[in-house]
């Protein structure tokens, strides 16, 4: 095989020939003088050609590297550190327990449970229930103030001794029975007013019915929500969720809810603070108006407005409500949120997404200036993405399973809701009807109990007695 000379070698080579043979090796040295230029020229155009291709290839995976925490609409830019992330800095918000209003007007149980169930919504109920008995019920006799409160004093009393499927005639059975009851009210005098009960007047009704499906119950309803954020001010931490009363009438916003253990009935948002499990706020959900499109970013339009007229608290939510959009909306209002988040949000990288090759009990967490966004692997094949504007470093916790901050403060908060429905379903007062506003009555009148409860435990010093 015929040995390739290096250009030293081939230097010094045609230098000896030369000076042997000068003019020979004058067109020798010509022609490996051209070989060498030609192999300088391939090996020089190689070396670029190899840098060329490095330097396309580094900038190729900066460009990759990029694209892994644009989010999947291209318009939000994320970081796997919080170098730039801002401090989350609450704002002052209202001092938690019963408000000015409530305690320069408590003090005793009966007075905080008035301004709840105000003489206003008493007038209102007796106006409504006689005219309806002197319409359709014969020898009607009219019922007073004291027939209603005492009315809603054994709905009560029958929640507290857990007897919501027991029937009244064993309530007042005389031997069995309780003698509260019978020494209360009668019980025909009882059913004639559960019969009988009417929160508007239904002649008027069709129209109002018209615009407006919760006609029926809406001026009560109004009455007594707006009590609630009046005289009690929410802790630090509020939670908003969804709340099903079981209902299986007739019902035109009636809904159909799975994943409830009722699967059936009345739909309400609730806002609640998560340290008491105070209502707050309630709003009806009657479903959207015949022949009008589905209402799109209706989790956040609920979240704006079951959170206005707070300041400085964080607010759980879960990932019906949870968006990028929704964190912006209520950093301008000087409120953190906290939650889980779709995985098809199109807010999120890509990164966050991608667990086949994560380690079990990992997390990854991405940051932008006010928002951090983290994806926990607590098994294999599951992702768990929460958002929150509150935390903006990536802590994890030191139990076992090495949760992040984010995720243990989201569980320690989420239940507020979840914490008023085992309550209310525990002592419920509600007895069995097919008219669903006196099923919403009842589930007002033992919630109207657990707030007076909360407002006036809040005012009693350690150890004193409700």
């Amino acid at each position: 095989m015929k040995r390739r000379f290096t250009a030293r070698e081939a230097l010094d080579l045609v230098v000896a020939t030369n000076s042997e043979h000068p003019a020979t090796c004058e067109s020798e040295d010509e022609e490996l003088t051209s070989e060498d230029e030609v192999k300088f020229a391939l090996e020089s155009d190689s070396d670029s050609s190899c840098s060329s291709d490095e330097s396309t290839e580094s900038e190729d995976t900066e460009e990759t590297a990029d694209l892994q925490w644009i989010s999947k609409n291209g318009q939000i830019l994320w970081s796997s550190t919080h170098t730039e992330t801002l401090r989350y800095n609450p704002a002052k918000g209202m001092t938690p327990g019963p408000t000015h209003y409530a305690t320069a007007r408590i003090t005793t149980l009966q007075s905080c449970f008035d301004l709840f169930i105000t003489e206003e919504i008493i007038q209102l109920l007796l106006e409504n229930t006689n005219l309806h008995g002197r319409r359709f019920v014969t020898d009607w006799i009219d019922f007073d103030s004291t027939d209603i409160q005492a009315y809603i004093g054994l709905l009560i009393l029958a929640g507290v001794y857990k007897s919501r499927n027991e029937s009244t005639r064993s309530l007042w059975d005389v031997e069995n029975g309780r003698s509260i009851f019978r020494a209360t009210m009668s019980h025909r005098k009882f059913k004639l007013l559960s019969s009988t009960l009417r929160f508007d007047d239904r002649m008027t009704r069709p129209a109002r019915y018209m615009h407006d499906k919760l006609a029926a119950f809406r001026t009560i309803w109004e009455k007594w929500t707006h009590r609630l954020p009046l005289l009690f001010n929410p802790g630090q931490d509020v939670c908003v969720d969804e709340q099903l009363v079981p209902f299986k009438g007739r019902c035109r916003f009636r809904q159909y809810m799975p994943s409830k253990p009722a699967k059936y009935g009345i739909k309400i948002w609730v806002t609640c603070d998560v340290t008491t499990s105070y209502a707050w706020k309630l709003q009806i959900y009657t479903g959207k108006s015949p022949g009008s499109p589905a209402e799109v970013n209706q989790g956040k339009r609920v979240i704006l407005e079951m959170t206005e007229g707070l300041q400085g608290n964080t607010v759980t939510c879960d990932n019906f409500f949870t968006s990028y959009g929704l964190a912006e909306e209520l950093l301008k209002r000087k409120m953190a949120l906290v939650g889980t988040i779709h995985r098809n949000k199109p807010e999120l990288p890509p990164q966050l997404l991608q667990i086949k090759h994560r380690a079990l009990l990992s997390s990854l967490f991405a940051f932008t200036k006010t928002h951090t966004a983290v994806s926990y692997v607590p098994k294999r094949g599951k992702n768990v993405l929460l958002l929150s504007t509150k935390h903006r470093e990536p802590a994890v916790s030191d139990t076992e399973k090495k949760k992040p901050v984010i995720i243990t403060d989201y569980n320690r908060c989420k239940g507020g809701v979840d914490n008023l429905d085992k309550v209310v379903g525990t002592y419920s007062c509600r007895r069995r009807t097919c008219r669903w506003p006196v099923v919403q009555w009842c589930r007002c009148v033992f919630l109207q109990l657990l707030c007076t409860v909360v407002s006036r435990g809040s005012l009693l010093e350690p150890g004193q007695n409700i």
